[in-house]
Order: C-alpha cells, then sequence, then structure tokens
C-alpha cells in the first residue's frame, strides 16, 4: 500500500459538510478560528497545567491507594487501562483550566468550539462530530515519560480514509500532523513517581506484607532521601490501611532519632525551612532529609 495522498491548504475538503467558510483547506497561519483560539490559548500555563492533569489522570488509573500499583508501564496494569488514561485527561484538563464542559464538543474558547483528545498511543481517533473542527490533541509517551500537546484542525481530508473504526473515528494523518499542526508547547516531562526508583530488594521491604504503616513509610523516607514524596505515593505505601496521612505526620520523630528530618508540607514552618535546604513541597508532599 503506497503512502496515503491528501490533500493541501488551497484544496476543498472532502466533507461537504466542512465547517470552514467555503470547505476550502487552510493551513493554521491563514485559519482565522484557529488563530482565536491560539491567541486565547496563550492565558494558560499548558505544559504545566497538562503536566497536572496527567499525573492526576495516571494515579486515577493505577488507584494506587486499593491496589498498591505505582508504574504504569509494570505487566499488572491492562493495556486498555494505560489506553484510558487518555480518556480520563480529557476530563482532568477541563478540570484544572476550568474549561466548562460546552456542546456540540468538548469545550469553547474565544466562542469557538473545540474538541480535547488525548491519546497514550501514536495518534488520536477523531469522531465524525469533531471532523473539521479544533482539537487540542495531547499525546503520551509512557516509555519516555514525555508529553506535548498540539492545536489542529481535523479536517475529514485529513483523516485516514475508509469508515474509520466501529464508531467511524479516524486517525489523524502523518503528514497534515506534521504540517497543520501547532505545538502549543514543546515534550515535556512527566515526574517520575519515586516509587519506581526502589529497588526490587527495596520494594519488598517497603511494601513487606504485615508491617505496618509507620514501618514501611520510615523504610521509604531511609530508600528516598532528598526526594519529594506526594500523597498519592503515601496512599499507595499504605494501601488499604487507616489514616495514612496521619501516620506519615505521626514519623516525624521516629525518623528524627534515626537521622532524618522529615519535613510535612502540611506545616507552613516545614514548608519554610524545606526552602532552607533547597526543596519545594506543597501542602500534601513529603521530603526526609539526612542529618547525620
Amino acid at each position: 500500500m503506497g503512502r496515503l495522498q491528501i490533500e493541501a491548504p488551497g484544496d476543498v475538503c472532502l466533507n461537504p459538510n466542512c465547517r470552514a467558510e467555503g470547505g476550502v483547506l487552510r493551513a493554521p497561519e491563514d485559519d482565522e478560528e484557529l488563530q482565536a483560539v491560539l491567541a486565547e490559548l496563550g492565558n494558560y500555563d499548558l505544559a504545566s497545567g497538562y503536566t497536572s492533569a496527567i499525573q492526576a489522570s495516571i494515579d486515577y488509573v493505577l488507584d494506587g491507594a486499593r491496589t498498591w500499583r505505582f508504574d504504569l508501564r509494570s505487566p499488572d496494569v491492562h493495556p486498555g487501562e494505560r489506553a484510558s488514561v487518555g480518556a480520563k485527561l480529557e476530563y482532568e484538563v477541563q478540570r484544572v483550566f476550568d474549561w466548562r464542559k460546552v456542546k456540540p464538543l468538548d469545550i469553547e474558547l474565544a466562542g469557538i468550539p473545540v474538541d480535547i483528545k488525548a491519546t497514550v498511543g501514536k495518534n488520536w481517533t477523531i469522531p465524525t462530530e469533531a471532523h473539521c473542527h479544533l482539537c487540542i490533541c495531547t499525546q503520551i509517551r509512557l516509555e519516555e515519560n514525555i508529553h506535548r500537546t498540539l492545536l489542529i484542525r481535523t479536517h475529514r481530508s485529513w483523516l485516514h480514509r475508509g469508515d474509520g473504526n466501529n464508531d467511524g473515528k479516524r486517525g489523524i494523518a502523518a503528514e497534515a500532523k506534521r504540517n497543520w499542526s501547532v505545538p502549543l508547547y514543546d515534550w515535556t516531562p512527566i515526574p517520575t513517581n519515586p516509587l519506581t526508583l526502589l529497588t526490587e530488594e527495596q520494594i519488598e521491604e517497603v511494601f513487606e506484607d504485615g508491617a505496618g504503616q509507620e514501618v514501611r513509610l520510615l523504610r521509604l523516607f531511609e530508600h528516598l532521601p532528598g526526594i519529594v514524596i506526594g500523597r498519592s505515593v503515601i496512599l499507595t505505601v499504605c494501601a488499604g490501611r487507616k489514616d495514612p496521612m496521619r501516620r506519615a505526620r505521626a514519623v516525624k520523630e521516629r525518623a528524627a532519632a534515626r537521622g532524618q528530618l522529615v519535613l510535612v508540607g502540611t506545616w507552613l514552618a516545614d514548608r519554610a525551612q524545606a526552602r532552607k535546604y533547597g526543596f519545594e513541597i506543597g501542602p500534601e508532599d513529603w521530603v526526609a532529609i539526612p542529618t547525620s
């Protein structure tokens, strides 16, 4: 099979109901609606907001507080669960940026309908109702732990041909993505879950059957000195146990006796002290700093 030949700017779109004026394909710089949405998006810290939304989506799918899972690439995670990160992300970005759901697509920006799409694969599936509309498309590369987001008008002429999948959804042609999308931010790292930094032996120690919450947490802090540890990590280590946050705050004295200063973001004084050591911790973060 040869390379897909697609129409270029100046041609007429294959979609008889194309949203563009006269159904004419236009390059991003000539697309007035795309430029208006792009200007509106300039009011947001997109890279930071999407990073936060992706973290929340991954945590939601892993459900570490019940499953003890902390690595989306683990064999314990079904491929379908990994794929569901993209679906969850569509809702998380609306929450992070306070974008209200507006029909006929996901949101409106600058008064223009915009669809939100995300994938952990190489392409997005564009539903029929979003053909020839503007789409914000996020790609997550799990193996490299990075993500990026593009803005593109998903003209039917710029999608794969045929009937699509069972729902009529079609992927974006590589040439269209390469030539007529607008990057909203460059490839950006997804923060590493601290638990993935542990060796297999350390994981066995932290998650030892029968070990109490405080014992698990003390081992966690000892194995990860100087690493900022978030709430989701604490919940995963203490999965299925009662009141893990209180237990995490309670280990400060025991940790100090072992030569570790455990700082808890719940307390403003601890956050200020963490900054003196060069760490920025949020209200739901912990960091253990060796003192001897």
